[in-house]
Formats: C-alpha cells, structure tokens, sequence
C-alpha cells in the first residue's frame, strides 16, 4: 500500500499547535471516472465535501436510486446477521484489510448472491415454523391421550360414546350416555376457561385437568409455553357445540381423544412413530440451514463492508452538482493544503482505471468561509485532544491548548493524587494498556472501555506524575519512606521525654539544614502534621494556579501576532498580564520571599519565623490600604520599601481596568473613522505547481485571498453599541474570574489533603487492625484484612479519588486555563474516509 494510500495518514505530526492551513476546492469529475475517483479519494480520506444541493429534496437526488439499492442490500445483510445471532454466531466486522470499493457491475452479482441467501434462509425458516408447529401439535396429543388415563377406569370406559371426534347424539336419545372434549390449554387461561364453562352450561359440566410436564417450544418466538391437559365431560349436542366454541375463544387446542384405553395406546404408538419421523426432517433442515448460514458467515463481513463503501461513494456523490449538459460533475470540498497532492493523484488515478480521455481537475478558490479545523494527532495526543474538542473545537488556525495540556493535565492531576503508591496502580493499568494496545484495540467492551482505552496515554501520565509528587510529598500509602536521612536530631535524652511528653524540638539547634527533595520523613510523627501541610499545599496551589493563569493570557499573545491584531497585545494582552501580575503574581512573590527571609538560626530577631506575617492578610491589607501592628520585636513589613510598592502596584492594577475596558473600542472605533469610503479589491492570480508521484505537473489556479485596503475583521460587523456591551462584559468577567479562578485553584490543595486523610484513615482503621494481631491466626487475619484495604484502596483511592480529582483537573483546564485565551467557535474536519464508515464503536 503507498504512502499516500491510508486514511488520515498521522505522518509530519507538526501541526497540533495550529490547525491545518485547509483549501477549498472545486473538483470537475467525468461521469464514467466519478464514481472510481470517490472511491480513492475514500481510501484517501483527505476531502470533506461540500453539500452543492442543499435546497433539493433528498428524494431528488441524482443517485438516490443508488442509494436504495444499497439500502435493500444492507437490510438483507442485517436480516442474515439477525439469523446468525440467533444459532450463535458472531459476525465480527473487519478491523483491517478492507475490500475495495466494488464496480458498479459487481454489485449485480452481489445482490442476485443476497437475494438468493435471503429468499433460501426465508424458505428455510418458514418450513421449519411449520414443522414445529406439526411437533409441537402431535407433542400435545401424546400429552392428551397420555394423561387422560388418570381420568378414565376400565368400569366407566363403557358408558362413553366410541366417537373419537367427541360428537354425540341428543342426551335423550343417547340414554344418558356422556361425551367429552379433551385438549390443551394455557396455564394462565385455565382458571377463566373453567369460569366460562360453568357458566354457559349453568354447572353441567365436570372439567378436569393436568398439567404438562416436558417443555414445549413456541415455533414462531422461541418462548417456553406453560400449558395444561384438560377433559371437559358433558351430556348433549347442544352443549358440545357450545364447549367447543369456548375453546376456541381461549385458544384451546382439541385433539381426538377415544375412550377405550386400548385405541388410547395404539394411537400413541401411532404419534410417536409420526414424531420420530418428524424430527429426522427438522434434523435435516437445520443441518441445511447451518451450512447455509455458516456459508454466509464467511463472507458477510466482507459484503457488509463493500456496500458500505459504496454507499458512502454513492451518498457523497449526491453532494455533487450536475451542470446542465450533464457532461461533469461539479464539488466542492475542503482539502488540507499539504495533501492537494494526494487529491490530484486519486483524481489522476480514478480516470486512469475507466480509461478516460478527459482528465478530471481541480481548482483552488478564493473563499472567505470559516475553514474546518484539522489537528494531526497520533495514538498519543489524541486522548489529550479529545479532551479540549469536549470543551468546544478550535477556531481555524486559533492556539491549540492541547500541545500543553500533554503536560498541564497529569502534572496538576497528581498534586491533587500525590501519593507513590496509588500512582503507581494507575501507571501500571495506563501501561499494561499502552504495551497491550493491538490486541485490547481490537476487543469490544462497550462504551465504558471504548474511553477508558482511548485515554490509556492519560492514565499512564497521571499515574507516573502522581508518583512524582507523591515522591515529593514523601506519601506511599499514608507513610512515609527516608530516602536521604531526617535532618532533625533529637536534642534530649529518654528521661527528660518520659517527664515531659509536651516538648518540641527547636528548629535552632535541631536541624541539620534543608532535606534536599520533598518532606522530611519526620513530619509523618509531628502533632502538627496536619497544620504544615496544609500550609504547605496551599501555598503550593496558589503559586501553581497563578503560573497556569499567566502561561494563559501569554497565550493569547500568539493569536494576537498570528491574526496580525498587534494593537490587541498593547490594548488587551498589556493591562491583563498586569492586573494579574501585580495583584496575585506579588503575593507568590512574597511567599517565596518570605521563604526565604526567614530562618530560625539568623541572629536578628526581625527575621526569626516567629516574626514572620501572614502573606494572605499582607495581601488583604495591600488592598484595604491598611497597616497591621507588629509584635515586639518585630518589622510590620519585610523588606523597607514594601508599602509604597505595593501602592504602586495597586494603583497600576487599577488602572488596567479602564484600560481594558475602553482601549478596545476606541480603537475600532479610530480604524472605522480613518477607513476609505471605497473599499479596493486586490486580486492576484497565482499559479501553483504541483509535482504528483507520476512525475508529470499539474497547474493549478489559485486565486489568491481578496484583501481589501484597510482589512476587516468580524468587528467591523457589529455597530459600536454592541462592542461597548461585549467589551463591559469581557471586563467584568476578567477581572472578577482572575479573583475567582485564583480562589478556584485551591482546589488543588483541597483535595491533596482530603486524599492523604483518606488513605491514612484507610490504613488506620483496616490494616493496623491485622498487623496488631500476633502468631498464626495473625498471619490468617492478616490475609482477609489486607483483602479488604486492598479493594476499598482500588475502589475508593484509586477509581473513586481519581475520578474526582479527573474532573477537578478538567474543570481548571476548561474555565481557568483555556477561557483567558481560547475561543472554541470553529467546527471539526470530517473528512470522507472508508476507514471511519466501517470502523464501528459498538455502544451499550
């Protein structure tokens, strides 16, 4: 197969930060070559074609009767697919190597081949409804003639009539001779069938019944029937007559039935004989049947796939156009600009194959509609992109967020999931999935595993960052691990401990420097663990949070330059990095400052932690323009410029509103004054070559993009009343979403702790309990409690905790992170492929 022979080809994976640079074309098709040139253009699956009869009637079309033939043949192919499933055959699609698209020709041979295994199964399956029927009936009348023994004696056989069909004469000229009527009926008709009876015949009537034993089979659904064996004993024509119209009515089944017990055996002698030669012929039939069915079991596959193909050739060709002397075909259809090659070499290659003397053509056209968005992605980036086209699929060449959201998505995944041992769980699954892939890629497990194997790269990237973090917060399973050595040394002996169990250690004299990565292994005894690390996270969650947002608004950067609105990077981008910089960026700034300006062993006692402010009432303070009073001893600021610096900032700050606010329509406004009355259209015609595989040249004319003197854009569309309103909007929701969205990130910390309190209670209350337990019944405790806090480690850690954290993550990507720069409008490439119509994501 060529290079250029396989659908949605992933080669130069270089364009998952912007979309595809895409091309409208106008294809010209000959109508002997239409139909081979759709059908590699299919196999191709680089051209999303355009509906050229959008006001015309389905029913209208030029190939609709086509399409309905294909229509009749995928009903018989589901119709013998339906007949397989019954005997229990699977019929499992084709996940590779596909037949070719068939010639019109060979669908004649294709459906004299289907109709004659249709019309064959259909013949099949109506001989056998009716032989089952013929045993289900003579299976009754054995039941019939053999339970209505308990019913007769030897002493009163001889005052019933002889009459097998239970006709009898007047009562009165029978001298009190009874007759009766034997047959079958339904169990749940049997109480409302006695009823009947005693009513019509005002109680003369003696009914007995029996139910039936063996299993019996409805021909026609399959179902098991429930039924009973009835004698109903009467005196009178008359009344027969009116028993027998009940049993009608009820759908009882009657069957002759002699009172003599002799004949009674000698006719089941009879049945049986006629049942056993019956069920040779069902035999028989059903072997055909099989061979039948098994015979088109072998190449449904392959049928299902060639009428879908052309299908889909036919269904795309109704988007053409015909021209009035029907002598072409006119479409349109968007095409990636690195691949009009492969266009031109399907056209050249579905003309060569009908041996066409007019070559069919191209010709790019000059378009102002909004392109499709195309991202070529492999089996890595597809899950992550995935991931960002849920949230709204990107406009034509707007940044792409998920190149960083590769990165972005597992690493704030794991801060919330920090634990080395939960994330190694989730790596090994995301693994075993990844080196497993081809054989779990071609198993069907519903819709559940469809995503969670489509994510297997997500999943092995947040469990191998969780790990990471869990390293750095020194947390496997709720303990801890000492990798480099505590650096706090106990400065008291047994005794002085034993006396005074209150006594803490002091960072001056007990600490011997910095561990050098993640939590000192000691904080895992410390009473005040638990208020440390929540200092620890949440700090860790804003200075996190404030980094994704500024990488954000930096991001809009590069669709400012790439649209070439350079005056938005001075009017929006300028006063937005500001506002969030001088406001929150300062307030990480101080955190780190004071970090690191603090220290327990400095001799000045300004600088002890003791002295050291609360950043966050700091932060309150700088807004409310308020001054705290220091403890003795100690400095109201940390540095001696640190009150006008911050006025200053605030000050700044406050001025980017208004900045924001009006920079933007005043400068629409300024373009709309300042632009000729007469806009002048600029039209270049360039000629394009394009060098195909056969070696010979093609020309193609492209008319270059318009452009008129003094641009446009989609502002120039609205009246300035409603850029004003947008423009409020866009402020107010800036600036209250940057407080918000800051507040928001703490959700990182949030879940981080509940997730370690988890896991230790987990351990707590189930694990300890087995390893407090001594000798061998320990060891036989220990087994079942380890069972226990492994599944609720799995359930509730692993699958529960990860999906909440899953989603927290989602959401700061979807509102925090991609809403300060990304717009979401455009709509998606879809391509006609042969490989997407006949890949099939089975659905629960």
């Amino acid at each position: 197969m060529s290079k250029w022979w396989s659908c949605g080809s992933n080669k130069e994976s270089n364009s998952i930060f912007r979309s595809e640079v895409m091309s409208l074309v106008q294809m010209y098709l000959q109508p002997e070559a239409a139909y081979d040139t759709i059908a590699a253009l299919g196999e191709v699956g680089c051209v999303q074609f355009r509906d050229l009869n959008a006001k015309i009637n389905a029913q209208q079309r030029k190939f609709i009767g086509e399409v309905r033939r294909c229509d009749e043949l995928e009903r018989r192919i589901r119709y013998v697919t339906a007949e397989l499933n019954k005997e229990g055959h699977k019929v499992l699609d084709l996940m590779d190597d596909f037949p070719p698209a068939p010639q019109p020709r060979e669908i004649i041979d294709l459906e004299l081949h289907l109709e004659k295994t249709e019309t064959e199964i259909l013949e099949l399956a109506a001989n056998n409804v009716n032989l089952q029927t013929s045993y289900l009936e003579l299976s009754e009348m054995i039941q019939v003639l053999e339970r209505t023994d308990q019913f007769f004696s030897d002493q009163e056989s001889h005052n019933f009539d002889l009459n097998k069909m239970g006709t009898h004469r007047d009562p009165e000229k029978s001298n009190g001779h009874l007759g009766f009527v034997a047959g079958v009926i339904s169990k749940e008709r049997e109480y409302a069938f006695e009823r009947m009876l005693w009513r019509i015949s005002r109680g003369n009537v003696f009914v007995r019944r029996c139910d039936v034993d063996v299993a019996l089979t409805d021909p026609k659904t399959g179902n098991v029937l429930h039924k009973s064996v009835f004698v109903v004993f009467f005196q009178g024509d008359q009344l027969q007559a009116r028993i027998r119209k009940v049993c009608t009515g009820f759908h009882a089944h009657m069957y002759p039935c002699p009172s003599s017990h002799s004949e009674r055996q000698e006719m089941v002698k009879n049945v049986r004989t006629r049942l056993e030669d019956l069920q040779v012929i069902i035999n028989q039939t059903s072997d055909h049947r099989t061979c039948v069915l098994q015979a088109a079991l072998k190449q449904l596959p392959t049928w299902s796939a060639m009428v879908k193909k052309m299908k889909g050739i036919y269904h795309t060709l109704n988007l053409f156009n015909v021209d009035l002397g029907s002598k072409c075909l006119i479409g349109e259809g968007w095409v990636p600009k690195r691949e009009l090659e492969l266009v031109e070499v399907a056209l050249a290659a579905g003309s060569a194959s009908v041996g066409s003397t007019v070559p069919s053509f191209i010709n790019v056209l000059d378009t102002k509609k909004e392109p499709p968005t195309h991202f070529r992605t492999n089996k890595f980036t597809r899950g992550f992109q995935n991931l960002i086209d849920a949230y709204g699929i990107a406009g034509y060449r707007e940044v792409n967020p998920g190149l960083y959201t590769c990165i972005t998505f597992p690493f704030l995944f794991a801060v919330m999931f920090g634990d080395m041992g939960h994330g190694t769980i989730l790596f090994l699954l995301g693994l075993w999935m990844v080196i497993d892939e081809k054989r779990l890629s071609k198993k069907r497990g519903g819709e559940i595993w469809t995503i969670f194997f489509a994510g297997r790269y997500i999943i092995m990237l947040m469990g191998l960052f969780a790990m990471y973090t869990g390293f750095h917060y020194n947390d496997i399973f709720s303990k801890s691990i000492n990798v480099f050595g505590t650096r706090w040394v106990n400065v008291y002996n047994r005794t002085t401990v034993l006396t005074n169990p209150t006594l803490q250690l002091n960072p001056s004299v007990a600490t011997r420097g910095v561990y050098p990565m993640g939590i000192d292994p000691i904080w895992q005894s410390a009473s005040n663990k638990i208020i440390f690390l929540n200092t620890y996270k949440m700090k860790l969650s804003i200075i996190f949070g404030v980094l994704h947002m500024v990488f954000g608004v930096c991001m809009s950067v590069e669709n400012f330059v790439f649209f070439k609105k350079y005056a938005y990077i001075i009017l929006q981008f300028v006063p937005q990095v500001l506002f969030l910089l001088l406001m929150f960026g300062y307030m990480c700034f101080m955190m780190f400052y004071k970090w690191v300006k603090y220290s327990p062993t400095t001799d000045v006692e300004a600088d002890t932690p003791g002295c050291a402010p609360s950043v966050l009432i700091m932060f309150i303070d700088m807004v409310l323009f308020k001054t705290e009073t220091a403890l003795p001893g100690c400095d109201v600021n940390m540095f001696p410029i640190q009150k006008n610096l911050e006025m200053i900032f605030l000050v700044v700050a406050l001025l980017c509103i208004p900045w924001i606010l009006l920079g933007k329509p005043l400068y629409i406004k300024y373009q709309r004054r300042n632009r000729p009355a007469g806009p002048v259209v600029e039209v270049d015609e360039i000629v394009e070559k394009i060098e195909v595989t056969t070696g010979k040249e093609i020309i193609i004319t492209e008319v270059a993009e318009a452009h008129e003197s003094g641009g446009h854009s989609e502002e120039d569309d609205e009246p300035m009343s409603e850029i004003w309103i947008h423009q409020a909007i866009h402020t107010i929701e800036y600036i209250l979403s940057t407080i918000s969205h800051t507040a928001s990130y703490l959700r990182l910390w949030a879940l981080s702790l509940a997730h370690a309190q988890l896991s230790e209670v987990l351990w707590t209350m189930v694990l300890a309990m087995g390893l407090q337990v001594n000798g061998y019944v320990g060891a036989i405790v220990l087994f079942f409690i380890f069972a226990v806090w492994e599944f609720f480690t799995i359930a509730i850690m692993v699958m529960m905790e990860g999906l909440s954290a899953f989603l927290h993550t989602l959401r700061l990507h979807w509102v925090e992170f991609m809403s300060k720069f990304y717009v979401g409008n455009g709509y998606p490439f879809t391509p006609f492929c042969f490989k997407d119509i006949l890949i099939v994501v089975e659905d629960d």
